[in-house]
């Protein structure tokens, strides 16, 4: 299923610059072969990460797995943004390659400019796959486009295309896909006020009588 006003593809969204990554503190085991942050922010390209506190085996990207808790953003492509309790990113080959959001729920949200339309989502885990450039959200998952919701055990979401998919379950009604589409709301033409006389009040004035 397409979302209202679906666009054509989207170049793959590779990248090669660098890491940054920025803490208000970094303690390192260089023995245990651990890394602890506080307060940090990780970014490459397109994307961004903030966190209250990062943890991961070493400090590299090179097929790495970094996880981030407490306060966590995401900024993605195409103004597109995760917000979370607990995250899981995987780095390959120094690039980030997939993002795990965990929340209660988890959240996704994607600012349509040129629209005026903003896409929401939630579920209890969302999947951001960097190269394809998809959300994936899975557990009691749900998605609202414009005037259309749409609820499913699982939902993908191309935020390049603009474009979802839902996933229904076999078996119990629970687990189907069911869309709602809202009418457009308008809005009512003001009132018009009434004409009043020059004297203020609503009744024409009153002419006096002529004299004998």
């Amino acid at each position: 299923m397409h979302a209202d006003g679906a666009t054509g593809p989207a170049p793959n969204s590779s990248c090669n610059e660098p890491i940054d990554v920025n803490a208000k503190s970094f303690d390192a085991d260089y023995k245990g072969n651990t890394t602890q942050l506080r307060n940090v922010v990780i970014s490459q390209c397109d994307i961004r990460l903030e966190a209250q506190r990062a943890s991961a085996t070493g400090l590299n990207f090179d097929n790495a797995r970094w996880t981030f808790d407490g306060d966590v953003r995401v900024d993605v492509e195409n103004r597109g943004s995760l917000r979370s309790d607990r995250a899981v990113v995987d780095f390959q080959n120094s690039q980030i390659s997939k993002v795990t959001i965990n929340g209660s729920p988890a959240e996704f949200e994607q600012l349509q400019n040129e629209k005026g339309m903003v896409a929401r989502g939630r579920a209890g885990e969302i999947v951001y796959e960097v190269e394809a450039g998809t959300v994936r959200l899975v557990n009691d998952a749900w998605l609202k486009y414009g005037t259309t919701e749409t609820a499913a055990p699982s939902l993908v979401y191309n935020i390049r295309r603009e474009q979802v998919q839902g996933v229904s379950q076999p078996g119990t009604d629970g687990g189907r896909v069911h869309i709602r589409i809202s009418p457009k709301k308008t809005t009512p033409p003001p009132a018009t006020a009434p004409k009043t006389a020059p004297n203020g009040s609503g009744a024409k004035p009153s002419t006096p009588p002529k004299s004998p």
